[in-house]
């Protein structure tokens, strides 16, 4: 990764939005822009330079994982020791304007980091900068979700073989997280999805102790992460002989998954993606039953921008790797959805790990 490079990136951010200093609390953030992995750390970037906080436990990993920013081991907590580092700064230097990351900075937090600050300073709440920065993906960052794409399609493959009438939905999920470890996987990228028969209707029903029905959808929904980054997939099956009611819904999730993918490209809005996977659905007279989003990014984090949803302007530009997932989920019947992670390329997009997506009966 080229952190250094990501790092100047960000130095011509902040001079557009008129800061002097980014307080970078969101480890995500941090992680994207000096390669640290660990769980307690502080990120403080000015124009030219950086600097890295955080505590003893993390000497030896911030020794071997810290790129291009200097970095600072302290007793206190991390946030303290940076408010502690500005104000003597301060003393030295008119550079006094603060951002920080809002969503991630708790008031408790902001109260605290002004109480170690030295007069003079300004704290203002600052744009997603570093997001922003995420929404295009490198080359490297691709590559890592590509792999990470086709090890948790893998798990496709296992749910297949463990999906039987009576089966509890948690050791479906237990057999696909075993084989993601086994695979290299750092752990999942969320609780794993495996939600039967009425509760396929659920879009973000976690594997229960309910046990598989002789008949109905069940909805598989599993990622893993690897080399940090993430993965996300969606497959429903039918266990037992379907309706025909059931082969229509599944139809038309199918294509209105297919014409999604279809319009994904440079230029196109991320709520044209969305709009036209609820128009087939519409013509299907399922549109009513489509609750969420059409998609969203993923990188370092499972839910990333940009989010695919009607409304949005958000344009699609190469390197930009999102979910196309539309679904329809009829309480007390079922739900279908089916789920790729794509990548926007120059003209159009490739979906990082094909798997058939026909209905598979068990």
């Amino acid at each position: 990764m080229d952190y250094p490079a990501r790092q100047k990136q960000l130095w011509r951010e902040l001079e557009r939005a008129g800061l002097d200093y980014l307080l970078i609390t969101h480890l995500p953030n941090i992680r994207y822009l000096c390669g640290f992995t660990g769980s307690a750390g502080v990120l403080l970037m000015a124009a030219g330079s950086g600097v890295f906080f955080s505590d003893g436990r993390y000497q030896e990993q911030v020794r071997r994982e810290v790129v291009g920013v200097r970095a600072t081991i302290s007793r206190k907590p991390p946030l303290i020791a940076a408010g502690e580092w500005l104000t003597d700064r301060g003393r030295k230097s008119k550079l006094k304007v603060i951002g920080v990351e809002g969503e991630y900075l708790s008031a408790a937090a902001r109260v605290g980091l002004s109480r170690h600050l030295g007069r003079g300073f300004r704290v203002r709440l600052a744009q997603p900068l570093v997001e922003g920065m995420r929404l295009v993906k490198d080359a490297d960052e691709i590559e890592r979700l590509r792999a990470a794409s086709r090890t948790g399609a893998a798990l496709f493959k296992v749910a297949l073989k463990a999906i039987r009438p009576g089966t509890q939905e948690t050791e479906v999920a237990a057999e696909m997280e075993y084989a993601a470890r086994r695979a290299g996987g750092e752990g999942m990228s969320f609780p794993t999805i495996i939600a039967s028969g009425p509760r396929s209707a659920m879009p973000h029903a976690r594997a229960s102790a309910a046990a598989i029905p002789a008949r109905g959808f069940v909805v598989c929904d599993f990622g893993v992460i690897l080399a940090g980054y993430c993965s996300d997939m969606t497959r429903t099956v039918h266990v037992g002989s379907p309706t025909t009611a059931s082969r229509q819904m599944y139809a038309a999730v199918q294509q209105a998954q297919q014409a999604a993918i279809e319009m994904v490209r440079p230029g196109i809005s991320v709520g044209e993606v969305d709009q036209v996977a609820r128009k087939i659905l519409k013509q299907n007279k399922l549109n009513r039953y489509f609750t969420h989003s059409t998609g969203h990014g993923v990188g370092l984090e499972i839910h990333e921008g940009p989010r695919l949803a009607a409304g949005q302007r958000q344009m699609l530009q190469p390197g930009m790797v999102v979910t196309v997932e539309p679904g329809v989920y009829r309480s007390g019947s079922g739900g279908v959805r089916i789920e790729d992670m794509v990548v926007v390329t120059a003209r159009g997009c490739e979906v990082l790990a094909p798997v058939d997506k026909e209905l598979i009966t068990i």
